[in-house]
C-alpha cells in the first residue's frame, strides 16, 4: 500500500519538540502546503516553527500523483460563469505563478522535475471541450483543442495545457526541509488564541497556520459544512506505454493518467470517502487495455473538496484575525500548496496580496455542495450504529478495499485498532470511547 514515491525516496527525521516554545508564526501540519510555508517564511526572516503529529508528509502529501499544473478540470468556463472574468484570471495566474515557484526551486533539486503538456479529455461531451477553449481565451491563455490521444480509447476531445510540469514529491521535500524548524511526532492537543498545547510542551505565537488538509478546529469558519473528502486510488503499471503527457477525464468518476520512469501511473474510482470503492475498477481497466504490465506499487489519496472548486487560504475565520488556514485543494494540492504558501507568507507580514480575495475563507457558501454536506452528515449522525467518529458523532463506515473505518461526514479515517489515519478527527477511536 505504499506510494510509488514513498517506496523510492526517504526523507530526513526531526526531534520532538520536548520544550516550551514562543515564536512569531506556528505552522501546525507537515504537508507540502505546511513546509511550503516554513521555506518561505523562513526566506522571509520570520521567526516560526512547523509541528507535526507523526511524520513529514505522512498523510496526503505522499499518496498525490504530483502534477504540477493549473489545469485543475474544466475549472475556467465556471469560473467565470460563477465569479466573473477578473476572478478567473486571478486563479489562473496564481496556479501559473505557482508552477513557475517550482520550475525555479527544482533547478536546483533532484527531484525528477520535467516539463510535461497536461490535457483534461472528455469521452462524449465536445461542447465543454470547446466551452472551456473559448473561456480560456477569453482569459489569454494559449490552450489548444485535442481530438486524438495517445489513450487506449477515443475521446470526443480535450484541453491541452502547453509546459505543465510533474516531479516526485518526496525527493522535492527532502531537499527543501533541510534547516528548517521542524518538530515531528509532535501532536497539538489543544488550540487557543495565541497558543498551542502539544505532546512535547505549550508553543506560544503570535500568529497560527493549520495546515493539516482538513483544518482540524471546529468552533470557527464552518469548514465541516464547507469541505467534503473523496478517495481514489493510483496503480503503477510497468510494461505500460510512455504516453508523454498529463490526462485527466473531466468527469469526477474518470481516469487519470502520467508517466514517472518505467511506470505508468494510473488513476481513478474517485467516491466521497466513507463510501464504498477500491482498485478494481482500475484493475480491470488495465487487463483490458494494457494486458501483460504489472502492478509495482498501489495507493489511494484523499482529497478535501470545497464548494465551489476554489481552494480555501487566508484568515480562518473573521473572527480570528491571528489564524490562518489552507484546505480545499480539490485534487490539485501541489500548484495550490504554493499558492497557499506565498500568499499566507504575505498575510503574516501585512503584506498586500492580489489573490486575497480570490481564496478568502469567508466567502459566500450558498453553494449545492452544503446542501449535500448537510444531508450526508445528518443521516450519518442519525445512523444508530457503532463505532463513531470522535470529530462530530458520525456513525463510521468499514472500508473493505483498505481495512478501516471511514466517516462519510467529514473524511476521518481510522485503522482496524481504532488508531487515527486521517483527520480532521484528532483522537483514535479507543479515546473517543474513553471520554
Amino acid at each position: 500500500m505504499d506510494s510509488l514515491w514513498a517506496k523510492t525516496s526517504g526523507l530526513p527525521q526531526f526531534e520532538p519538540l520536548n520544550k516550551e516554545l514562543r515564536t512569531d508564526v506556528l505552522i501546525i501540519g507537515g504537508g507540502m502546503a505546511g513546509v511550503l510555508c516554513a521555506y518561505y517564511l523562513a526566506g522571509a526572516g520570520v521567526d516560526y516553527a512547523l509541528v507535526e503529529a507523526d511524520r513529514l508528509c505522512g498523510g496526503i502529501t505522499k499518496n498525490t500523483t504530483a502534477k504540477i499544473t493549473s489545469q485543475h478540470g474544466l475549472i475556467y468556463d465556471k469560473l467565470i460563469k460563477s465569479f466573473g472574468l477578473e476572478t478567473a484570471r486571478l486563479y489562473l495566474r496564481a496556479n501559473q505563478e505557482a508552477l513557475a515557484r517550482f520550475r525555479e526551486l527544482c533547478r536546483n533539486i533532484d527531484c525528477d522535475f520535467e516539463e510535461k503538456d497536461a490535457f483534461v479529455y472528455s469521452l462524449t461531451d465536445r461542447r465543454k471541450i470547446e466551452r472551456e477553449i473559448a473561456a480560456l481565451e477569453r482569459l489569454g491563455f494559449p490552450a489548444v483543442f485535442e481530438e486524438r490521444l495517445p489513450l487506449p480509447f477515443s475521446v470526443a476531445g480535450a484541453v491541452r495545457f502547453p509546459g505543465q510540469a510533474q516531479f516526485h514529491p518526496l525527493k522535492f521535500i527532502g531537499a527543501l526541509v533541510r534547516g528548517l524548524r521542524i518538530f515531528e511526532h509532535t501532536k497539538v492537543l489543544e488550540l487557543g488564541p495565541g497558543k498551542a498545547v502539544t505532546t512535547g510542551g505549550t508553543v506560544s505565537a503570535d500568529k497560527i497556520i493549520i495546515a493539516t488538509h482538513f483544518p482540524i478546529l471546529n468552533k470557527h469558519g464552518g469548514y465541516f459544512l464547507k469541505l467534503y473528502q473523496q478517495r481514489s486510488y493510483v496503480l503503477a503499471l510497468e510494461g505500460a506505454p510512455d504516453l508523454g503527457g498529463m490526462y485527466i477525464d473531466e468527469r469526477p468518476q474518470g481516469l487519470s493518467f502520467r508517466n514517472y520512469g518505467g511506470a505508468l501511473l494510473l488513476g481513478g474510482g474517485s467516491h466521497r470517502t466513507g463510501k464504498p470503492g477500491g482498485w478494481q475498477e482500475l484493475e480491470s481497466f488495465a487487463r483490458r487495455h494494457y494486458p501483460g504490465t504489472r502492478s509495482t506499487a498501489r495507493w489511494a489519496t484523499q482529497d478535501c473538496m470545497s464548494l465551489d472548486g476554489v481552494p480555501y487560504i487566508g484568515q480562518y475565520a473573521k473572527g480570528t484575525p491571528d489564524l490562518y488556514t489552507a484546505t480545499g485543494f480539490n485534487k490539485w494540492g501541489m500548484t495550490s500548496s504554493m499558492a497557499a504558501a506565498t500568499l499566507l507568507r504575505d498575510l503574516v507580514l501585512g503584506r498586500a496580496n492580489e489573490y486575497a480575495q480570490v481564496f478568502r475563507p469567508s466567502r459566500r457558501a450558498l453553494r449545492p455542495q452544503l446542501a449535500v454536506n448537510g444531508f450526508e452528515a445528518a443521516v450519518s449522525l442519525l445512523t444508530l450504529t457503532v463505532p463513531r467518529c470522535p470529530h462530530m458523532g458520525c456513525a463510521l463506515k468499514y472500508n473493505a478495499a483498505e481495512h478501516s473505518w471511514d466517516c462519510p461526514c467529514h473524511g476521518s479515517r481510522f485503522g482496524q485498532d481504532g488508531a487515527l489515519i486521517d483527520n480532521p478527527a484528532t483522537d483514535d477511536i479507543a479515546d473517543a470511547f474513553e471520554k
